[in-house]
């Protein structure tokens, strides 16, 4: 895709991060981010933690397009565990990309790999991802999934 999307729900770190929706559907997303300072490790290359959002973040969305017919309409999903490896360090234009390899009524079992803007494979991640309609909190109270403000919602499905 050459357009950027909106993100089908609201989420305050990716936000704050500048990552940015590229693709979103059919068990597959797509993620991208300039890195700027505040990306960056000691070493002056992206941080790990941003490469395991940009994977956490983008398999997610993979594994939450393939519920519902429209995109962004299914309900929310947990990391569950997400194993990463990292191959070389990541600079420049990041590319984030996430796979749904199998899903049950419950769970979502998911790839996902970030590259430079050289085509460089920098970091690699499998993920199990619960499906959630609520979250429970420390209260036992369940909290909503955040829909887009873009994309309302009047129940969570």
């Amino acid at each position: 895709m050459s357009n950027r999307l909106k993100f089908p729900v609201h989420i305050p770190f990716v936000e704050e991060l500048g990552l940015e929706l590229w693709a979103f559907g059919d068990g597959e997303a797509e993620l991208r981010v300039d890195l700027a300072e505040a990306h960056l490790n000691s070493w002056e290359v992206a941080h790990g933690g941003v490469l395991m959002t940009m994977l956490d973040v983008a398999m997610a969305h993979a594994a939450r397009s393939a519920n519902g017919r429209e995109p962004g309409q299914g309900p929310g999903v947990a990391t569950i565990e997400m194993k990463t490896s990292f191959m070389r360090p990541a600079e420049g234009r990041l590319c984030a990309t996430g796979k749904l390899l199998h899903r049950t009524t419950t769970m979502a079992f998911c790839e996902g790999r970030v590259t430079d803007d050289r085509g460089a494979l920098c970091a690699h991640a499998s993920a199990t991802f619960k499906y959630l309609r609520g979250l429970p909190t420390r209260d036992r109270q369940a909290k909503a999934l955040q829909r887009s403000h873009d994309n309302p919602q009047t129940e969570a499905e």
